[in-house]
């Protein structure tokens, strides 16, 4: 492995760029406070040490080379997370309709059911996260080396800097709790995320294969 500190900055910069990953941690944060969101980061880095060992072992390299393989997990993940999105724009209709304060405590536990599964699937079922490990890594290997272990200790490092980050991002969410906490800006900002995680869907959708 070569180029360490590149690697690492690189990685930063890559993982604060808005995506889907900060979309629903956003949203499961403001939803239901920050074990949420560090439910849904749990979720999500579980689904990146998955792609991380399928790079290590060759599986992501099947991914990428096969057509069918690659469509369907492009098209499982995009349909996942329009089901996400829409689901979180449908709820804000649905919120109008609940009238006691018993269906707002049972439809709160239904749109928030299960924060580590919708990080899971949402990481695990993007191929782009396949392609992306084996475009960015390789970059950082010496000529000749056996890749297993840089694969393993790069992936790893990725995978605990997005931890880091989001769980930063998730206190800063939390810190301002009061602000975002109230009804008006839960629903621009569910609005918003919604409506992210649909175009995230529809662009992976429309992704061509490498």
């Amino acid at each position: 492995m070569q180029n360490v500190y590149l690697f690492v900055l690189m990685s930063i910069f890559l993982i604060i760029l808005p995506g889907p990953d900060t979309g629903l941690v956003t949203q499961n944060t403001i939803a239901h406070g920050r074990a949420g969101g560090m439910k849904t980061i749990l979720g999500i880095s579980s689904g990146l040490t998955i792609h991380t060992l399928a790079a290590v072992f060759g599986l992501s390299a099947m991914i990428v080379k096969s057509a069918v393989v690659f469509s369907i997990f492009k098209y499982l993940g995009a349909v996942y997370l329009i089901y996400l999105g829409v689901t979180s724009l449908r709820s804000l209709r649905k919120e109008k309709a609940v009238s006691t304060e018993n269906d707002r405590v049972a439809y709160s536990k239904y749109q928030t059911a299960s924060p580590f599964r919708q990080g899971f699937l949402t990481d695990l079922l993007n191929p782009k996260v396949a392609v992306f490990f084996l475009t960015f890594l390789p970059q950082f290997l010496k000529l000749g080396s056996d890749p297993l272990w840089p694969f393993l200790i790069m992936g790893m490092t990725y995978t605990a800097l997005t931890v880091i980050w989001l769980f930063l991002y998730v206190y800063l969410i939390d810190y301002f709790s009061r602000w975002m906490k109230q009804p008006s800006t839960q629903r621009a900002i569910q609005k918003i995320t919604g409506l992210v995680l649909v175009a995230f869907g529809i662009k992976l959708a429309l992704e061509h294969r490498p």
